[in-house]
């Protein structure tokens, strides 16, 4: 199952993450809470090298939407979008709300999922992507 959609990004970390969040907010969504893995494994005493940052965001009326036809899919809320460093590489990518969906059962709801999906997606493209 391909649960996320990546893709390595021509740009540095810092780079990446900042136009990331530039699209995502061009897109209406906003960046409820980001954190930085690193950091938070390194300042419990455990080495971690790598940069990895999670950025949960959020399209408030597609949310309303999506809870209001049911509730549960809050479990799921709010969305992943994460920039990572791999093998002297970074990459950007989000978990897929198509699958996530999916796993509710509720057909209804696909279509807008596949949308917050197809803008999330359109995000890490310019991210990973610009100059």
């Amino acid at each position: 199952m391909n649960y996320a959609y990546e893709e390595k990004s021509t740009q540095s970390f810092e780079d990446t993450l900042h136009t990331l969040k530039e699209a995502i907010a061009d897109n209406a969504f906003g960046v409820l809470y980001e954190v930085n893995l690193k950091d938070k494994i390194t300042s419990k005493g455990f080495d971690f090298d790598s940069n990895f940052t999670v950025l949960d965001v959020c399209n408030p009326k597609l949310a309303k939407d999506f809870l209001d036809k049911q509730i549960e899919v809050g479990y799921f809320l709010p969305c992943k979008v994460v920039v990572y460093e791999k093998d002297d590489s970074v990459y950007a990518g989000v978990l897929k709300p198509t699958i996530l969906i999916d796993m509710v059962e509720n057909h209804d709801l696909m279509g807008a999922a596949k949308e917050v999906e197809d803008i999330l997606i359109t995000a890490v493209k310019t991210a990973v992507k610009a100059d």
